[in-house]
């Protein structure tokens, strides 16, 4: 049985809604393949509630102020609500699937689970992973630093985005 490890830092449901039902189409493919467990890791960084300086910045120039959550959005509920659906999905289609949630940024959370049990692949489903171009360049990304260890068993989706392989 093969396991994958599904991140999430949205709605699964909603990643599918956005991106045309590839994450899901993807676990199902793997599924009708072979039997499969997912565990869901779901992130619940607290830094998701903070907006970057800059945003601000560029916000005030523009006229448009970013959005933050709500200081009273308890982000463990969501990420736990986010979590609950997604292994409920995973098992309507047949997956084994179990989840857990992590407090840790992308690349720690992932480092993390990925210490303590292993996986066949790493399949994120993340909106909110999207890192500044100096980033990129200094080879700092998060999904950069994660193909690092993980190469082509690392999955993104959106398909496409941010795939390329760092030497």
């Amino acid at each position: 049985m093969r396991r994958y490890l599904l991140v999430l830092d949205m709605d699964l449901l909603a990643m599918d809604e956005e991106h045309d039902l590839a994450p899901i189409n993807y676990l199902v493919a793997k599924q009708e393949q072979e039997p499969c467990e997912v565990v869901v890791l779901s992130l619940a960084e607290v830094r998701q509630t903070k907006l970057p300086a800059m945003e601000v910045v560029l916000g005030a120039r523009s006229g448009k102020f970013p959005v933050a959550p709500k200081a009273d959005h308890d982000i463990g509920a969501a990420a736990e609500h986010r979590m609950n659906l997604a292994v409920r999905h995973l098992r309507t289609i047949g997956c084994q699937a179990s989840g857990l949630i992590s407090d840790q940024d992308l690349v720690k959370a992932v480092r993390t689970e990925s210490g303590i049990h292993d996986y066949d692949q790493v399949v994120l489903a993340t909106g909110r992973q999207d890192s500044s171009r100096l980033a990129r360049v200094l080879g700092r990304d998060p999904v950069q630093q994660l193909r690092r260890k993980w190469g082509e068993r690392l999955i993104v989706f959106p398909e496409g985005h941010r795939q390329e392989s760092v030497s």
